[in-house]
């Protein structure tokens, strides 16, 4: 266990906590981090804490965004009867660099996962439910991953719209199976 008095090691442990940083990898951006002129170490700092302190969630669709409202949700163009559900913002992010999809998102902040206790009132399916009743919505596209959760969180979804009458899709993987899920949809 490290020294709580080491700085390499305090820095080395903060950053394990990011996802896919290991020891190891922690260890090696602390040297690097310690080896910066400390003008650029404030700048790292500061752009992160700046960056976190400036970000909320949108009010429709539950992205990141600075105002009450994503870039997407706020363009009037893209209210084309489509939303797509995503498990995180990462994933609009993903949808949005194959520039292809020209509806709305709903970002669901996670999936079903009985095991981790994650039920759907953990996540924002409820805020879809009403987005769909209050919106003009012909189509849901679900792109959850293909996982076990993303899977069943789909599932899920489908059951509880279905009666809705809205047409639903299910497919996802990297940008380009992407690309061809959104061409070849189908209705669950």
């Amino acid at each position: 266990m490290p020294e709580a008095s080491d700085p390499i090691a305090r820095m080395a442990l903060q950053l394990a906590r990011l996802p896919g940083i290991g020891q190891k990898s922690a260890q090696r951006l602390a040297y690097h981090i310690a080896g910066l002129p400390l003008d650029q170490v404030k700048d790292l700092a500061a752009a992160l804490w700046q960056g976190r302190k400036a970000l909320r969630f949108c009010a429709r669709c539950g992205n990141y965004t600075q105002e009450e409202f994503c870039a997407v949700c706020a363009d009037e163009e893209r209210h084309n009867g489509q939303i797509c559900v995503v498990r995180d913002a990462r994933d609009v992010a993903a949808m949005e660099r194959m520039r292809d999809f020209r509806g709305l998102y709903h970002v669901l902040g996670g999936t079903l996962s009985p095991m981790n206790g994650v039920g759907p009132e953990d996540i924002r399916i409820k805020e879809l439910l009403a987005r769909l009743s209050t919106e003009n919505v012909q189509e849901v596209i679900l792109a959850t991953n293909p996982d076990i959760e993303g899977e069943a969180t789909a599932a899920y979804i489908a059951r509880v719209i279905k009666p809705l009458g809205v047409g639903s899709d299910l497919e996802y993987a990297d940008e380009v199976t992407l690309a061809k899920a959104m061409e070849g949809r189908r209705e669950l």
